[in-house]
């Protein structure tokens, strides 16, 4: 029978997204909540699009010029971005988990439209959005603000909607004969390419050469009065947002043809039986690690977090003092894989986890190591790769990334602890495309670590410039300290059986 698309597929697939999304709004426990965490992202969008152009003092032409030169650039590398966070989530956010799939089977065209709609629940996106309005406001000034706002917003949607394309048509390889190693190939073959133009100093002329100084010149038409220009190029970014969703949804039909041979290789893999650990904390953390390793959204999500944000470091020749920036964030990203709702790795395996006889603080204390360990591998492998321009760092700068490293790694640890015990959640991580939390939920932890970890990087990177190294040692004490005793805590009350009960009942169900 035919395969093709159709409009009435089209509109179910519209209709099926509609009910999910209430499906989705009736499950949320804190509406209050909800509706303000909405209005503060709404708030925070308008106030970026429109502030900085009325920065008056600070609007001089050297400023104006300097933000112009670089619009280019970063409009391609959100498009860019985008494209890379697509492909390592394997198509994009699940609307509706795989498990529940089985009962409740919706169509590929459903799967993207949802994923497309769970997009802007990004802290990642949400910031380079606001980043890219504030650019333009800034350099526009008030006058025509709205039509160049209007061309960065359909621009947004269009890098969106492309990105989501790309991403579909990568893991519709992946899935594919050989699949896996066409994709590493061209994975590795496009990272040398962009060695390849950093070394020789293209990368500038190859974001600009992207369509993205035509939407720059475009959106600054409004103030000069060109309204052909900005309304033709307004035209051809709205004719191009159906053609990209269409397209994608053909992607994505592609893709659900194939089976998804990363998830189904870990499950059907076999291990050879080892030596029996001496210690119930050593095979404790022989399982957990093995549980981290084996999931496909954590190895893609380690890979894109210790070579992105390292790479951007490379590429940026950031000194010493701006690379205290980086652990933070990778910091961050690495406890959204699974760190806020540690318990959850087992899913319904928590429940034979809690019959063993074992004590219930060497758990807690397994599973806080092996997420130790996944953030300092991580954030370590980002600051060495990150800091091969920088030279060689003094004390003062040494101390500062040091101690950086340590206090936004155990902020994000004690977050993930009290987090997971407070709202657990029951998820199927098998799939490449999961997250440990609903999408809202997931959006409000990554925007509470990002502030937490950056203001505290921006502490450390003043006192990277300071000539006394104890001093970042000094100020690292507190931080440390507090975080630690929070951890305690967070143990403490996943002793107390009730805790353990209403945990381990959420994850299991």
């Amino acid at each position: 029978m035919p395969t093709a698309l159709s409009w009435t597929e089209t509109t179910r697939a519209v209709q099926d997204v509609g009910h999910l999304l209430w499906f989705r709004r009736a499950a949320v426990r804190r509406r209050v909540g909800s509706r303000w965490g909405v209005g503060v992202i709404a708030t925070m969008t308008v106030a970026a699009a429109t502030v900085p152009a009325f920065l008056e003092g600070y609007r001089t032409p050297t400023r104006i010029g300097d933000v112009l030169i670089v619009m280019p650039s970063a409009l391609g590398a959100f498009l860019l971005i985008s494209i890379l966070s697509g492909i390592a989530s394997g198509g994009g956010r699940e609307l509706l988990s795989r498990e529940q799939g089985v009962t409740f089977p919706v169509s590929p065209t459903t799967d993207h439209l949802g994923a497309l709609l769970l997009t802007p629940l990004n802290v990642a996106w949400l910031v380079q959005t606001w980043a890219l309005l504030g650019s333009m406001a800034f350099a526009n000034g008030p006058s025509g603000l709205w039509g160049a706002q209007l061309v960065i917003v359909l621009w947004i949607l269009v890098a969106t909607c492309a990105a989501q394309v790309v991403a579909w048509a990568a893991e519709a390889v992946r899935r594919g004969p050989a699949g896996i190693l066409i994709v590493r190939v061209a994975g590795a073959a496009i990272a040398l390419a962009a060695g390849w133009l950093y070394l020789v100093g293209l990368v500038g002329a190859t974001l600009d050469a992207l369509p993205s100084t035509q939407i720059v010149l475009a959106a600054l038409s409004a103030e000069s009065g060109n309204w052909s220009r900005l309304v033709s190029t307004v035209l051809v970014l709205i004719a191009l947002i159906p053609v990209l969703v269409a397209l994608g949804a053909g992607a994505a039909h592609y893709a659900a043809r194939r089976h998804p041979r990363d998830e189904l290789r870990i499950e059907s893999e076999t291990h050879t039986a080892r030596t029996p650990p001496a210690t119930d904390l050593l095979a404790l953390l022989r399982v957990d690690r093995a549980s981290v390793w084996r999931v496909v959204p954590m190895r893609r999500g380690i890979v894109f977090l210790a070579f992105g944000p390292g790479l951007v470091g490379l590429a940026g020749d950031l000194d010493w003092a701006q690379l205290t920036i980086l652990p933070g964030l990778v910091a961050s990203g690495g406890a959204l894989l699974f760190g806020v709702n540690m318990w959850c790795l087992e899913n319904r395996g928590v429940l034979w986890r809690e019959s063993l006889p074992i004590h219930p603080g060497t758990v807690f204390t397994a599973r806080v190591t092996v997420l130790l360990e996944f953030l300092l591998v991580s954030s370590g492998f980002t600051i060495v790769l990150s800091s091969l321009r920088a030279g060689l760092p003094n004390s003062q700068e040494l101390a500062s990334i040091l101690c950086t490293w340590l206090v936004v790694i155990l902020q994000v640890v004690s977050a993930s602890t009290r987090w997971s015990l407070k709202r657990p959640f029951a998820v199927d991580l098998r799939s490449a495309r999961a997250t440990p939390a609903p999408p809202g939920v997931m959006v409000g932890y990554s925007a509470r670590l990002a502030v937490c970890t950056t203001l505290t990087s921006l502490i450390f990177s003043g006192l990277a410039r300071i000539p006394a190294w104890e001093l970042s040692v000094f100020v690292a004490l507190p931080f440390l300290a507090w975080s630690t005793g929070r951890i305690v805590f967070a143990r403490s009350d996943w002793l107390d059986p009730t805790t353990r009960v209403r945990v381990v009942s959420a994850v299991a169900g």
